[in-house]
């Protein structure tokens, strides 16, 4: 139906996988958020240089890295001195720098992936980035009835693959949202709605170090990824999705 697409908006907004493929039917451009973390380590990744190319989650990555000559990021526990690369963005902060870099996950990678099929540019946005990414998409034209852009939380999944919506995605939305305000189409209810999250977070940094995503991590010994991901609009960098990898806009 076409009222899912939220029409008549310049700015929408909406969850994970199935959302992104309703808006990006419609919309001129997608941002995609997933903090925790693989829109940060893009973040990291293009700021350094790399080209990071989205991939889903598993172990097919490896073998389409050897097909466009990158190296393929590993999970977090995996890394060894020799291949230092992985969804962690404090260790890609610290890895050496490689041309092309597969980087799969199960959510915001993966809808990438998914997006990268509509033609329309795909953004990887956090919190680092958020009002910079806003800036950009204005700069370029979007925010109209006739160029809306589409926002979509990654989320997080349970054990049985259904989609989770967490703290940190619609926090970093938000902020997107945010630099967004005022846009020629506004905003729709949804986006207003998942924008209103900011203004009862008075630190959020703290809300997200205290939010399940943030403390799964703190807890398993990742205490430095959520510390690189929670610092606010830090960095100028616009990855943008093109020919199947983010560079920067």
């Amino acid at each position: 139906m076409a009222v899912f697409s939220q029409p008549g908006s310049g700015a929408r907004f909406d969850w994970g996988l199935t959302g992104a493929a309703e808006l990006g039917r419609v919309c001129a451009a997608l941002v995609v958020v997933d903090v925790l973390s693989f829109t940060t380590a893009v973040e990291v990744a293009v700021g350094r240089g790399m080209r990071v190319h989205p991939f889903p989650w598993g172990e097919q990555a490896a073998d389409y890295a050897r097909r466009v000559g990158a190296v393929a990021a590993v999970g977090r526990r995996q890394t060894t001195p020799e291949h230092p690369w992985s969804l962690s963005p404090a260790a890609l902060r610290a890895a050496p720098v490689v041309t092309d870099l597969v980087l799969p996950s199960p959510n915001g990678s993966a809808i990438s992936a998914a997006a990268s099929a509509t033609g329309i540019p795909v953004v990887a946005a956090c919190l680092r980035n958020a009002r910079a990414v806003g800036r950009w998409l204005r700069a370029e034209g979007y925010g109209s009835t006739e160029a809306p852009v589409g926002v979509v939380a990654a989320g997080e999944r349970w054990p049985d693959g259904s989609l989770r919506p967490c703290v940190e995605d619609q926090l970093g939305a938000a902020g997107v949202l945010d630099a967004l305000s005022g846009v020629p189409g506004g905003l729709s209810v949804e986006a207003a709605v998942a924008l209103a999250a900011l203004a009862c977070i008075p630190d959020v940094p703290a809300a997200i170090r205290g939010a399940v995503s943030g403390r799964e991590l703190v807890e398993g010994g990742f205490a430095d990824d959520v510390e690189v991901a929670v610092q606010v609009d830090v960095s100028d960098v616009v990855p943008v999705l093109h020919q199947g990898y983010f560079t920067a806009g």
